[in-house]
Formats: structure tokens, sequence, C-alpha cells
């Protein structure tokens, strides 16, 4: 457990760090994304997003298991 949350806060602190960069990127805004906006209402459920960040950290974890 303990080398879990050591490895999450160094991945949060140097995303923290590289984050002017990487909100460049469209990520965040993929086909499956879902908008809603009316007049004073905007609903964001990013639903491929989730999916794609759900294979990343899973192959990750994965790959620190072996």
């Amino acid at each position: 457990m303990r080398n879990i949350l050591i490895i999450s806060g160094l991945i949060l602190i140097s995303l923290g760090l590289l984050w002017p960069w990487l909100s460049k990127i469209p990520f965040g805004h993929l086909p499956g994304d879902i908008i809603i906006e009316k007049e004073n209402l905007r609903v964001y459920i990013p639903i491929a997003t989730m999916l794609l960040i759900s294979l990343l950290l899973s192959l990750i974890f994965w790959l620190l298991r072996k």
C-alpha cells in the first residue's frame, strides 16, 4: 500500500509540473464525451475520456506488478 501511495504521489506531482503543456492536448474532448449545453447550464460527461484513463491506469498498474 505504501508503494502505491508513493507512486501515485509522484505521478500527481509530475502531472502538476507538466500541466502547462498537458492542457494544450485536446484530451477530454474525445468522441463519446457527452456535452449538454443549455441557456444557463453546461453538463460535461467524459465517458470516452474516463474509459481511456482507466485503461491506461490498468496497464500501468499491471506493468508495476510484474
